[in-house]
């Protein structure tokens, strides 16, 4: 299993590069998964679709699809794809320190 180093501390990798581990998590991390990711700044946006993500997870142990995320998110599909370019639900999902969705590619 891949590791990457975070804040002195060493986290593993699951085969998608998302954290093995989501209790690993913290917003220090997710900072700097934004960053590698090309998000430099979390704004309150951004949290809002991270914390509800975390927060789905939590309850159901999956993490939201793209569908689901701008449905229920408080974030239209247009802005979700401005604060996360590229797969919003699976960068979304990396930076919140969950697994990829399921409906992702």
């Amino acid at each position: 299993m891949e590791t990457m180093t975070i804040a002195g501390k060493a986290l593993q990798l699951d085969a998608d590069g998302n954290l093995a581990n989501h209790n690993d998590w913290n917003e220090e991390v997710a900072r700097e998964l934004g960053v590698q990711e090309g998000i430099p700044e979390l704004t309150t946006q951004h949290w809002a679709v991270i914390n509800f993500m975390r927060s789905v997870f939590e309850k159901e142990g999956d993490a939201p699809s793209i569908r689901r995320l701008t449905k229920e998110s408080g974030v239209d599909t247009k802005t979700l794809y401005q604060l996360f370019p590229k797969g919003p639900a699976k960068r979304a999902a990396r930076i919140a320190g969950l697994p990829k969705p399921k409906g992702c590619i």
